[in-house]
């Protein structure tokens, strides 16, 4: 399509001959936060995306902020220490989105790890943490486990706290509007097909917009590759050598169940039932359970959960809970991801390091170009300022505010009312936005006042409204119904959703953004595909898995 359903998507002016201080490929968490760091540091930035911004690995994470207590079994207390002061960070920065939760770590008597070992390892973790994050009743959701697991065995149960971001997408989504605020130029849909190289010197970008289809060259002095497991390609495709490949990509498979009687509201980290700790997860009124460590040197664009470890992941869960009554034609989707660990071919998942770090490719011949190699949605922020210091911007390490200890839920309550009051909303619709938008909930009420169309439900089993999805389009940088539902106002992935949900926000957004009756179809089509690639059925079978209906 030439033009688009987003006006502004439509008159992006073209970039041909432009030149930009950083050009930072790659839209995910990681290249979101160095395009940030660079426009805060004054350097002109370009971040472009081939799709769209946290449709890859950052939507296909498990969702929790934490400090890495199995990399402190790894010995790894550098990585673990950096984990914790970030955590500690997007807690105080972001409370809407990110937020204490109690972990409950459950060993039976045949794990290789001793109590001892795991209690020590608990103290020094808390010790790191420098802080209580208050995350729950420990001892009623540690009874409320102990009844659920299998009475046949003896259990220990040991609590700890770390953070949960239930939608990373929404995280993405504020840094997004943050480094554009810097004076970043952010362009999704838009693929780089190759990195322009010039006397040994990476030079910049040849670009072509998905959407248009036009190609653009734009220069750049530095260029930052932080595409994840991608990163190989860009290189392949722009002619540049570097011996082994950079990724080692493992895939990460993860379940969503309901919501099953007795589960606990605290997470449970335990042991699959090959021994390798997994996570059962409460998420987003459901459970989510993973994660899988698969080999995977397939094109991530088309990563998909193997019927296998679907099955193991299921499977692990009634090891533990064998009273649960699940099955699996109760698993509401499943989804994968690619990790782009280091290329460690002679090294088990398991044990490669999740520690980022920078690929400098003036050793491959090509100066002014860096790969970013692993990284997490932890230290997403820690692995933007090295980044910004490696190109030369001056950065600063953000100082903690020392919050009162009962001031995260006031705070939320007093955006709540007023959010309620300036966008004549209810208690529960103002909540929800609240807790997706914070300190910006109160411009997107005010879009809705006065306007019963922007206050309609994009489907009768959500809070969330068409404001927040005009919003997106408007402020948000999304091009697409897909970017909304999905990314912007990720309600397509509750439990509840259905076509029928998707037919009515489609019609309800339309009607605010005046598509007539095609464009409404074309784009209920593109999401409805979009959605079935990414979360998958499983079929009754076991052998294959399917579109979620």
């Amino acid at each position: 399509m030439g033009t688009h359903l987003n006006p502004r998507m439509s008159l992006r002016p073209s970039l041909e001959n432009e030149h930009f201080h950083v050009i930072v490929i790659g839209g995910g968490i990681n290249g979101v936060a160095i395009a940030r760091e660079c426009a805060r540091a004054g350097r002109r930035t370009l971040l472009v995306e081939q799709l769209d911004f946290a449709a890859g690995t950052t939507s296909r994470s498990t969702r929790i902020i934490h400090g890495g207590l199995r990399y402190l079994e790894h010995g790894d207390i550098g990585q673990v220490r950096e984990s914790l002061s970030e955590r500690q960070g997007l807690l105080q920065r972001y409370p809407h989105l990110v937020h204490p939760l109690q972990f409950l770590l459950a060993l039976d008597h045949t794990s290789r790890r001793s109590a001892l070992a795991v209690r020590t390892g608990l103290w020094l973790y808390r010790k790191m943490g420098n802080a209580s994050l208050r995350a729950g009743d420990g001892r009623s959701q540690q009874d409320k486990l102990e009844r659920l697991l299998d009475a046949g065995k003896h259990f220990s149960v040991f609590s700890f706290d770390d953070a949960q971001c239930e939608f990373p997408e929404r995280l993405v989504a504020e840094w997004l509007v943050e480094a554009a605020e810097a004076g970043a130029v952010v362009r999704n849909h838009t693929q780089v097909l190759a990195v322009q190289i010039h006397n040994g010197r990476a030079g910049g970008v040849l670009l072509r917009d998905q959407l248009s289809k036009k190609e653009a060259r734009v220069e750049g002095t530095w260029i930052i590759n932080a595409t994840g497991p991608w990163a190989d390609g860009i290189c392949q495709t722009s002619s540049i050598q570097t011996g082994n490949p950079m990724v080692g990509g493992v895939r990460g498979s993860h379940i969503v169940l309901p919501k099953f009687t007795g589960a606990p509201d605290a997470a449970v980290y335990t042991e699959a039932i090959d021994g390798r700790p997994i996570f059962v997860i409460p998420w987003n009124e459901q459970v989510l359970v993973g994660t899988t460590e698969v080999p995977d040197g397939n094109n991530p664009d088309r990563v998909q959960p193997s019927a296998d470890e679907v099955q193991y992941l299921l499977g692990s869960v009634l090891h533990l809970f064998p009273e649960v009554r699940v099955s699996q034609d109760d698993i509401h989707y499943a989804f994968a991801g690619v990790r782009p660990l280091p290329f460690s071919p002679k090294k088990n998942p398991s044990a490669v390091t999740r520690k980022h770090y920078l690929h400098d490719h003036g050793a491959d011949g090509v100066a002014q170009m860096v790969s970013v190699i692993g990284g997490k949605l932890t230290t997403a922020g820690s692995l933007a300022r090295e980044c910004a210091a490696k190109i030369g911007a001056k950065t600063t390490s953000p100082t903690l505010a020392i919050a009162a200890e009962d001031g995260i839920d006031p705070m939320l309550e007093q955006w709540t009312f007023d959010v309620a009051e300036r966008g004549e909303l209810t208690a529960d619709v103002a909540r929800g936005i609240v807790e997706w938008y914070g300190k910006r909930a109160l411009s997107v009420a005010s879009m809705a006042r006065g306007r019963p169309e922007l206050r309609a439900h994009l489907c009768p089993h959500t809070r969330h409204i068409v404001a927040e999805a005009v919003a997106a389009f408007s402020r948000e940088y999304a091009g697409t119904l897909a970017d909304v539902l999905l990314r912007r106002v990720p309600v397509a992935l509750g439990p509840c959703w259905s076509s029928s949900c998707s037919r009515e926000a489609a019609t309800g957004i339309g009607a605010v953004m005046g598509w007539n009756e095609e464009r409404v179809a074309l784009e209920l089509e593109a999401f409805e595909a979009e959605r079935d690639g990414f979360l998958k059925k499983a079929s009754p079978t076991g052998t294959t898995l399917q579109a979620k209906a």
